[in-house]
């Protein structure tokens, strides 16, 4: 009978070292991992208990590591860290790839027509608004009206900034048209997320020591975390939105597109999951989840507080969010 397994194992953390790019890659390759929203309530509730008996130190018999840390990464694809309740599907890190290759799949095909432009980037905000809201902090929750704000702004800017630079772009070449949804999903992503954790920038975050004790809240890391989650899902969204359309310019002076032109949708979307499925993860990984900062950098009264507390803390912790 194989050796029962301890009850040492820091499932609170990842997997990996996540102090290098190479950790940071494989845990984000398991949480964005499109295949567990195919997984069944009943597979989902096992995951949950699971992980919330071993937290508590009972161990199940026969449970291997390997069994222990699948269903932790089961557990947290699909509940949210801080309530614990199950997420909304659309809205889960799973679902980044198939949701984002499908609506970013119809913006560089659907570019052309005022229209369309605004249809998709509605569709575009709306999909990031509920990610906003399933993905939220607990310590800092998103109120009804500090969505709708981020929503109706992020829309706006997506839309003026797609139909500005489609003017703009009438008279240039093609591939340089095929460029505007990008810039318009870029400019949208530099509105949502601050307005969305607006919160923060006027509150502060949790900033803690090395061993996770809360030493106070700050603004300064606020808009650090927030600085490297817009470049972030910018990185994410600019080569599934840069590649494809080099490709589709070249296929459409073809035959064969010409011949079958419904086929210009399906291979827009595929090729743009073809990106999603690694940008996604190794984009996310950019940067730790667990930032850092010099406490030199913070604001001169959240170092007077934590100097008081100790003297010799060089550096703080704080969770940059996704």
């Amino acid at each position: 009978m194989p050796p029962s397994l301890p009850a040492t194992i820091n499932i609170r953390e990842p997997r990996w070292d996540q102090s290098t790019f190479q950790g940071r890659a494989k845990h984000f390759f398991m949480v964005t991992d499109p295949r567990n929203l195919l997984l069944s309530g009943a597979t989902l509730e096992e995951a949950r208990r699971v992980v919330e008996d071993y937290r508590a130190g009972m161990v199940p018999p026969g449970l291997t590591e390997d069994q222990l840390w699948r269903a932790k990464y089961i557990y947290d694809s699909a509940f949210h860290p801080d309530t614990g309740e199950k997420m909304l599907l659309i809205g889960r890190m799973s679902a980044q790839v198939p949701m984002n290759m499908t609506i970013t799949g119809c913006m560089l095909t659907f570019y052309r027509t005022t229209p369309a432009v605004l249809f998709w980037q509605w569709v575009n905000q709306s999909f990031n608004a509920i990610v906003n809201y399933t993905n939220r902090s607990g310590d800092a929750p998103i109120t009804p009206s500090q969505l709708g704000t981020a929503y109706v702004s992020a829309t706006t800017g997506a839309v003026v900034t797609a139909l500005g630079l489609k003017s703009l772009t009438k008279h240039l070449p093609a591939i340089i048209g095929r460029y505007v949804p990008f810039a318009a999903v870029a400019a949208a992503n530099c509105i949502n997320i601050p307005l969305m954790r607006q919160r923060e920038l006027k509150l502060g975050i949790p900033v803690t020591d090395e061993n996770g004790n809360r030493l106070g809240e700050s603004t300064a890391a606020a808009q650090k975390a927030i600085f490297q989650v817009v470049v972030s899902r910018i990185g994410m969204a600019a080569p599934a939105m840069a590649i494809p359309p080099v490709i589709m310019n070249a296929l459409e002076k073809r035959a064969f597109l010409k011949r079958y032109p419904y086929l210009n949708a399906p291979l827009q979307v595929s090729l743009v999951g073809l990106c999603l499925v690694f940008a996604t993860p190794l984009c996310c990984a950019l940067f730790p989840q667990k930032s850092s900062m010099s406490v030199s950098r913070l604001e001169p009264e959240v170092q007077a507080w934590i100097r008081e507390k100790d003297p010799q803390l060089e550096t703080v912790y704080f969770n940059k969010g996704l």
